[in-house]
């Protein structure tokens, strides 16, 4: 145990020491060992793989030294774990088996459920599936209809902006958009769909509750220090406790309707397969 202390001493000191002494050149010169725990070894080839080409010196030393101190960590784990395990403790071959058994038959599964999965789901289905499952789509939070603008508060386009950004006129909302890039720091609309409340409370850096005890009309405006305007205007709204619309619901529907074929398949594939288990013999429950 006092050799595995010793080797967790020496990578606390010499790896800080050799990531800041070395040039990043040495990252990508030929294929030698940067570091060792016992007979295990890390190898300048492997490090290169993980460092992405082109970013800054200061990033491959951070991210070099993040990864040789991961790698150390496990190596030394696993010196104290062969060290200090009993013999029965580190026989893992039925946990290994296990794994295997179960990973084998969750890539069938996915074989077998690809080549026969229905993804196309209908608005029919998708409005029936709402009219019959309503209970299910109550809000948890308001959603809203929005547009957001983040300025400066003396940018001589701010009032142009708000005015047609407030406008349900297609040509405006354009116009909005073009003025916008040409001035403001941000432009985000989402005028024609539901969005979580908090999707536009994240852009005023507050929850949800707080940003909407701020809104005056249909108005959300906040100034920060640096001299810049955060203002929402807000279409339409939908309390929490409510009924959500369906438009906001069918993502999530299609989502649950193909997960429930895709859960009904495997069942299928279940009970197929212990069915012909029994038929051939290749099953015999005595």
């Amino acid at each position: 145990m006092r050799r595995i202390v010793h080797i967790i001493a020496l990578i606390g000191i010499v790896l800080p020491a050799f990531m800041s002494c070395r040039a990043i050149s040495s990252f990508l010169s030929a294929d030698e060992t940067i570091a060792e725990v016992g007979q295990a070894k890390l190898y300048r080839s492997e490090l290169n793989e993980l460092i992405p080409r082109g970013i800054p010196a200061e990033d491959s030393v951070r991210l070099a030294k993040m990864y040789i101190n991961t790698w150390a960590l496990d190596q030394v784990f696993l010196a104290v774990a062969e060290e200090q395990l009993s013999k029965s403790e580190k026989d893992v071959s039925k946990e290994l088996e296990d794994y295997r058994k179960s990973l084998l038959k969750y890539r069938y599964e996915q074989l077998f459920v690809n080549e026969r999965l229905d993804t196309s789901v209908s608005d029919d289905r998708i409005e029936q599936y709402y009219q019959d499952h309503e209970e299910k789509f109550i809000l948890q939070r308001p959603v809203v209809k929005a547009r957001f603008l983040l300025i400066s508060e003396d940018s001589p386009s701010l009032d142009k902006i708000k005015k047609k950004m407030a406008s349900d006129e297609v040509q405006d909302l354009v116009d909005a958009d073009s003025l916008a890039y040409s001035s403001a720091l941000k432009f985000l609309t989402w005028g024609n769909e539901w969005i979580d409340a908090s999707t536009l409370a994240r852009e005023f850096g507050a929850d949800h509750e707080t940003m909407l005890d701020w809104m005056e009309g249909k108005w959300i405006t906040r100034r920060d220090t640096s001299g810049r305007v955060s203002v929402a205007y807000v279409s339409e709204m939908m309390s929490a406790g409510r009924l959500a619309p369906i438009e906001y619901c069918t993502p999530s529907i299609r989502d649950m309707i193909i997960s429930a074929r895709k859960q009904s398949l495997i069942s299928t594939l279940e009970q197929d397969l212990l069915k012909d288990a029994r038929e051939t013999g290749q099953l015999v429950i005595f």
